[in-house]
């Protein structure tokens, strides 16, 4: 959104919905492994990837029918906040870390006001749909201290 790249290379996703023969596990012994990761305290997406790279999982999505967050709900795991705002906040973090240092860089600061924008944009989408309490701000001070 803020920079001028097109396009995003990396990994994809599998391409089909259907479920892959040689895939091992059935949806409920996942949804056990997921709600088992979860509660030893790994995010959303390392469970993904966890479950992908070491059980030969394509998708748990695709497996399960639900998403891992759905299943660490069901499996009454408490997710307090979302991963993705997490990580935001952890890239902030070391933003201003960097920032304290290198007081010159003026680049820098201009992205730190991108990533904060973001960060401000993601907390009123889950303010809106119940996933942070009402009234949650983001605090440059406060989320150092929510990360650690």
């Amino acid at each position: 959104m803020h920079s001028k790249k097109h396009g995003r290379s990396g990994s994809k996703k599998p391409s089909g919905k259907a479920v892959p023969e040689w895939v091992e596990f059935s949806a409920p012994e996942i949804e056990e492994m997921v709600v088992k990761l979860g509660k030893e305290g790994t995010p959303s997406a390392q469970i993904g990837q966890t479950l992908r790279d070491q059980y030969g999982v394509p998708s748990v999505k695709n497996v399960t029918g639900k998403s891992v967050m759905k299943i660490l709900k069901e499996g009454g795991v408490k997710v307090e906040y979302p991963p993705d705002l997490l990580a935001l906040i952890q890239k902030a973090i070391r933003v201003r870390k960097h920032l304290k240092e290198n007081k010159r860089d003026v680049h820098t600061r201009v992205k730190l006001g991108h990533i904060e924008a973001k960060v401000r944009r993601l907390v009123r989408f889950y303010t809106g749909n119940g996933m942070l309490p009402k009234g949650w701000k983001y605090d440059p001070e406060r989320a150092a201290l929510l990360v650690k």
